[in-house]
């Protein structure tokens, strides 16, 4: 088993956390645990490394769905679900908000390790076929081969769509300005005339990339300033 792998553990019980790290330690595993969603989140976000999370859905304070979500915003490592709960809208809700796959307490150790084994399979998988930014979720810039992925599949960008989602990528969580994008694109002198061409750029970008051209979750408009990528 490679040492390397790294799964985290989120379940508000402890001996729960004990158990499963005995078991996934003894397969060779790297393991982290949490005590809630907050510290799970806040895990994944240091440990950037995680190759797949463990979590219970029922935590105090965040629960594992919330969880879920916001570890979508920083991390594509599949998320399993450990929980009590059963329902089918309860693994809807789960689901939905980013999980993988769903294990019903109690489980067997050869039913729960068979799914770690899937999920990291599939995960590495992925991986190697993406290597590249995580811009969001469903959404890899591929920079070495100048290429973006959505849900796997590579969209048809023009050389000057890949060069501008790159530079805003590099510039990630920052403001950039027309101006800026324009020189460090077309790698000429601004003028007011080439508002109109990042603009008409910008647009296309958004059809391909976004659900909802008209309200894009991607690349945001900050008016007055310029874009952003968060």
């Amino acid at each position: 088993m490679d040492p390397m792998i790294h799964i985290l553990v989120a379940d508000d019980e402890p001996d729960i956390r004990r158990i499963l790290r005995i078991l996934l330690e003894g397969r060779g595993y790297a393991v982290l645990d949490a005590p809630n969603g907050l510290a799970a989140v806040d895990m994944v976000r240091e440990h950037p490394e995680t190759d797949l999370v463990i979590m219970d859905i029922m935590m105090p304070g965040l629960d594992g769905v919330e969880a879920s979500r916001r570890i979508r915003e920083c991390s594509p490592a599949p998320i399993l679900f450990l929980t009590a709960r059963s329902q089918e809208k309860d693994k809807l809700a789960a689901y939905q908000a980013g999980g993988d796959d769903y294990l019903a307490k109690p489980f067997s150790q050869n039913e729960l390790l068979m799914k770690v084994e899937s999920l990291l399979r599939r995960y590495r998988v992925y991986k190697g076929k993406t290597a590249g930014k995580y811009l969001r979720q469903d959404i890899v810039l591929d920079e070495e081969n100048r290429r973006v992925l959505k849900d796997g599949e590579p969209l048809e960008l023009t050389e000057k769509e890949f060069a501008i989602l790159l530079f805003l990528a590099n510039h990630r969580g920052c403001v950039v300005a027309v101006e800026q994008i324009y020189e460090g694109v077309w790698h000429e002198k601004y003028m007011p005339a080439s508002n109109n061409t990042v603009m008409v750029h910008i647009v296309n970008l958004r059809k391909k990339l976004e659900e909802d051209p008209a309200n894009p979750r991607l690349i945001r408009t900050v008016w007055g300033k310029g874009y952003q990528i968060d």
